[in-house]
């Protein structure tokens, strides 16, 4: 019995994770968390004024390392011309997905575990529950509500991020390829579906984030310290998370 009480254990933890976060999804797809819409705007601003930044930062970042990565790697095999396609490659498929899914474990959704988690350990979700608020449905419901109103938007604009960063690199700082040869294989090696499967992967990744940081914060116990174990502990399974995601999502899709 000994040996089977932790895997138990765990898998009825995960199935309590698994029905909380089911009850949040359902809430939103069920237009219920338009009751709150004001606070999901609010959420959606403090969303683009806290992270938009940081998160286009690093995917320029990522897009010159592609460039620069790309462009030494096709000029060891003796083929300059093909930086092109490496960066079309390493840029929409996987670089950028796994810029949002980093910085929304890091950025956003330790904020989240962080200021649910205080408002448990302080009463105030059981003030909420108190004063007739559905507490999942105005803390829960209306952050993934804002999390999918400004995702699209910021994905779309770190796609252009990306790709400029990587021609920074690849012609103006390192002048290997003429613009004209980067951008005929740079735009043959990569489709509109490509741009429609790599939204897909980012949009689960931060779904996942966001839910499960939602449910650590939800039921912090054990005072501040709680709070802190369970930011950390949302921290490792996001990274999990975001990876599993990402495997999957590049052999479904390509």
């Amino acid at each position: 019995m000994n040996v089977l009480t932790r895997p138990l254990a765990a898998l009825i933890a995960f199935g309590e994770a698994s029905r909380f976060c089911g009850r949040i999804v359902i809430k939103v797809l069920n237009l219920r968390v338009f009751k709150f819409v004001g606070e999901a705007i609010r959420q959606a601003g403090i969303l683009i004024t806290g992270s938009a930044i940081i998160v286009l930062g690093l995917v320029f970042i990522l897009g010159l390392q592609c460039g620069i990565e790309g462009a030494y790697a096709a000029r060891t095999v003796g083929d300059q011309s093909a930086t092109g396609a490496i960066t079309a490659l390493c840029d929409l498929r996987e670089v950028i997905p796994y810029a949002f899914g980093y910085m929304m474990a890091a950025k956003v959704g330790t904020g989240f575990v962080a200021e649910i988690g205080s408002m448990r350990i302080s009463d105030e979700i059981d003030a909420l529950e108190v004063m007739g608020f559905d507490s999942v449905l105005y803390l829960g419901a209306t952050r993934l509500l804002a999390t999918w109103l400004v995702l699209p938007f910021l994905y779309a604009a770190s796609v252009a991020v990306g790709f400029i960063a990587s021609y920074l690199a690849v012609v103006v700082q390192l002048g290997q390829v003429s613009p004209g040869g980067y951008f005929q294989l740079f735009w043959e090696f990569q489709a509109p579906t490509d741009f429609l499967f790599a939204g897909i992967k980012c949009m689960a990744m931060a779904t996942f984030i966001v839910l499960v940081c939602i449910y650590y914060g939800y039921h912090v116990t054990g005072g501040p310290v709680g709070v802190g174990r369970a930011t950390a502990q949302s921290m490792v399974a996001n990274i999990l998370g975001v990876h599993l995601i990402g495997m999957v999502g590049t052999q479904l899709f390509w």
